[in-house]
């Protein structure tokens, strides 16, 4: 007997997959008048039909635990949106510096390129060196250049070797 099209049926109304679905061979009559839905539910509380529980749940589940060193991303996606956010913050400030004339054009490209780097945690660090400026005079600008300079050739050497 070809009980294809009833499997489907079963696998449809018992929303599981068609492997999942046995059955029960002493039912073989019943199983052939089911038609609707209703019928196989029915059928399937009086145990004629019964489903196979799944198999291999327990590595998918140690399988999601597993994290090794391979598995970054998340946190490289994490320390991105922090630079991102830090980047947007400090970027917005110099631009208003600019707007309100505090600072000159040169010394806007040097912090520019010092945040880039890096080379402020956060606002109140950029504050803090603004005013180190103020005190020291313009000629102390060119400290933020002159290290991207000099750990450039550093770089550049050490790919050499």
């Amino acid at each position: 007997m070809n009980l294809l099209k009833k499997k489907d049926l079963a696998a449809k109304a018992l929303k599981v997959g068609k492997n999942r679905i046995v059955f029960n061979t002493e039912g073989l009559p019943e199983i052939k008048e089911a038609i609707t839905k209703q019928d196989i539910k029915s059928l399937k509380e009086e145990g004629i039909i019964t489903i196979k529980p799944v198999k291999g749940r327990r590595k998918v589940e140690r399988r999601k635990r597993r994290r090794g060193p391979g598995k970054i991303k998340k946190t490289v996606n994490h320390r991105k949106q922090i630079y991102v956010k830090i980047t947007r913050k400090l970027r917005g400030y110099l631009k208003e510096l600019k707007i309100r004339g505090d600072i000159n054009t040169e010394l806007y490209q040097e912090l520019r390129k010092g945040i880039r780097m890096r080379a402020f945690r956060s606002k109140a660090y950029l504050k803090e060196y603004l005013k180190d400026i103020e005190k020291r005079g313009p000629e102390s600008v060119k400290i933020l250049s002159s290290k991207t300079k000099s750990t450039k050739k550093i770089k550049k050497k050490k790919k050499k070797k």
